[in-house]
């Protein structure tokens, strides 16, 4: 059994700017799982720079806040309880456009790796 506690996670600033915590990642936590899932957050206004997964698919779950994403220049506002799909090699990008902090989780399947995310040009 695996149990993590968000309340302590160790939080960073990804490439794109989004601060985020692993959650759960199969090489971290020697389990076996097709799957990667972090916590997010950008605060009010903020935006992640647009980038790709080259060989992963990713899903947002959005746990808290409002925000607008754009796959590939499409726009869509995502609310709190909803969920995107997000295709490998698609260029993405998400802006906080509520009051409050924008918390969401990032499901990426096969698990995220570093040399599989890039900024888009």
């Amino acid at each position: 059994m695996l149990i993590k506690d968000i309340k302590k996670s160790t939080y960073f600033k990804a490439i794109d700017e989004t601060t985020l915590c692993e959650l759960i990642h199969p090489e971290n936590d020697n389990v076996k799982m097709d799957c990667s899932i972090a916590h997010a957050i950008l605060g009010p206004d903020q935006s992640s720079l647009p980038h790709k997964l080259i060989n992963s698919i990713e899903i947002y779950y959005i746990l808290e806040g409002m925000g607008k994403i754009y796959i590939n220049k499409e726009p869509n506002v995502l609310k709190t309880g909803q969920s995107v799909y997000i295709p490998s090699n698609a260029c993405q990008r998400i802006k906080n456009i509520g009051k409050d902090d924008l918390k969401f989780l990032c499901i990426v399947s096969p698990p995220w790796r570093g040399e599989d995310e890039s900024i888009c040009k």
